[in-house]
């Protein structure tokens, strides 16, 4: 696996240099090498596939490289599900050890009986392990099983090729130019795939320094950009929103970064908008799915547009289609549809829906709608499936959502459809308000109807202690629609 052997080289040809700090130590280039041989050591499965359950920390590409070098796929698991659904992902991935430390497995509540534990935290580093040859992965060897996060049924193993993720790796090093000298602020869980290439791999294979966070909170994440001075900070909306809201946060705390990226949902212009004036950072966002690896779009320091998600990487292409399959010109509405080195292999034992996911010219059907302007950035305008009809007119809830979240008293929404005999459905707003706000119904529909069309004002707009979200910070709308169905919302 080339990516495999960039990472190790990297290691030995920086043996002495911090290559990633984290909650728990420092790690030199030598430290991390031999902790993914003592690892490799107490792996004996005769199971392709091995998961991993842990905080994010370099504990993670420790445990990822020792995997790779035994020729197995790694499985990670997302802590923050509940025990029956990391049941069901240890069930469906056939795996029958896990990497992980006894922390996390109390968090989750226990392993299933018969999976062994290799436990980190109960492992000694010292002293040099037996050396053993890698073994020879070639690019179509399958290097990751990412599950879904499940907001629509059960999860989806995502199988990504050891190609997959090397081409993404490459993609993204060339568009934004990474060099060694970056120092990236990993704020994102490594089980997920935005976290999983972009503050991980990354890093790992150029030889940058990551500073890892295993817990997001604001005045912990100004500490680390005070001390570290990162050059690159990659974070989800509801993250970058938390930090604007500290009243701590100074403009001179973010002297370092020259790379500031929004990814996961859309980013709402009150938290653009804070941070440029207020801490003098332009975020930038991208568009990427687990299936792509993640990454398709970036917009550039030097190549932006504010409301698109840039243009594709290298080596990406995307049309637009219609209803019909058929291509679309720029300016036009229609599904996303993506090819490249980076699509995933499809989803493991799921035949019928790897078919599915592909269209007649091989391209992965996205199910996010979109538009490229003239100058091929791409608009992410929502998602096929949450397209609201309503009086026959196409609405999607991100349009409503940006509306609402520009008033000063919401500082989250999630809208979704209601059934209507009149105008078979209508949309439901459900909001989250800041601190101190006092919730006024009838204000929120009337500054929704300043701003957008009467048919697409909601017709009722509910308030949450809390957003119910996912465990990347994206919110629910499946338990948003739960509400409104089961009538507990009124």
């Amino acid at each position: 696996m080339q990516l495999l052997t960039s990472i190790y080289r990297t290691w030995r040809r920086n043996p002495f240099k911090t290559l990633i700090v984290d909650d728990y130590r420092k790690w030199r280039g030598i430290d991390l090498q031999v902790a993914s041989w003592h690892v490799a050591k107490h792996i004996k499965t005769d199971k392709p596939h091995v998961a991993v359950l842990l905080p994010t920390s370099g504990m993670f590409p420790v445990s990822l490289t020792a995997i790779w070098s035994l020729g197995k796929t790694i499985v990670p698991l997302n802590y923050l599900l509940t025990k029956e659904e990391i049941d069901f992902i240890i069930a469906d991935s056939g795996v029958d050890t896990v990497i992980t430390v006894d922390a996390m497995i109390d968090m989750i509540g226990g392993l299933p009986e018969g999976i062994k534990a290799i436990k980190l935290d109960k492992m000694s580093f010292g002293g040099l392990p037996p050396i053993r040859r890698s073994v020879k992965c070639e690019s179509d060897m399958l290097a990751a099983l990412l599950y879904t996060s499940g907001t629509s049924g059960k999860p989806k193993g995502v199988m990504l090729s050891a190609g997959n993720l090397n081409a993404n790796v490459d993609q993204c090093k060339r568009w934004v130019s990474f060099t060694k000298n970056d120092v990236f602020l990993g704020l994102l869980p490594q089980f997920h795939s935005f976290g999983f290439t972009a503050t991980t791999l990354i890093p790992s294979a150029i030889g940058s320094t990551a500073v890892y966070c295993a817990k997001f909170n604001p005045r912990k994440v100004l500490d680390l950009l005070r001390k570290n001075k990162p050059t690159v900070m990659l974070a989800i909306p509801s993250m970058f929103n938390a930090i604007l809201n500290s009243k701590s946060a100074k403009a001179s705390d973010f002297e370092s970064i020259r790379f500031a990226l929004s990814g996961g949902e859309a980013l709402p212009d009150a938290v653009y908008e804070g941070f440029k004036n207020r801490l003098d950072v332009t975020i930038l966002e991208g568009y990427g799915l687990t299936e792509t690896a993640p990454v398709t779009n970036l917009c550039r320091p030097e190549e932006q547009r504010r409301g698109t998600v840039g243009k594709p990487v290298y080596d990406v292409f995307e049309r637009i289609v219609d209803e019909n399959e058929n291509e679309l010109p720029a300016g036009q509405d229609g599904e996303i549809r993506i090819s490249g080195p980076n699509i995933m292999q499809g989803y493991f034992n799921l035949e019928e829906e790897t078919t599915n996911a592909f269209d007649s010219k091989g391209y992965f059907k996205t199910g996010d709608m979109g538009q490229l302007d003239e100058d091929g950035f791409l608009y992410i305008t929502g998602r096929i499936k949450e397209m609201l009809i309503i009086a026959g007119e196409n609405v999607f809830p991100r349009e409503i959502e940006e509306v609402l979240m520009n008033h000063p008293d919401v500082i989250a929404a999630g809208v979704v459809g209601r059934s209507d005999v009149a105008r078979g459905e209508v949309a439901v707003a459900f909001v989250e308000l800041a601190e101190g706000a006092t919730f006024d119904e009838q204000k929120l529909r009337s500054w929704c109807r300043e701003s957008i069309a009467q048919f697409k004002v909601p017709k009722s707009v509910y308030a949450l202690d809390e957003m119910p979200r996912n465990p990347t910070g994206k919110i629910m709308r499946r338990e948003l629609t739960k509400l409104v169905e089961k009538e507990t919302v009124n």
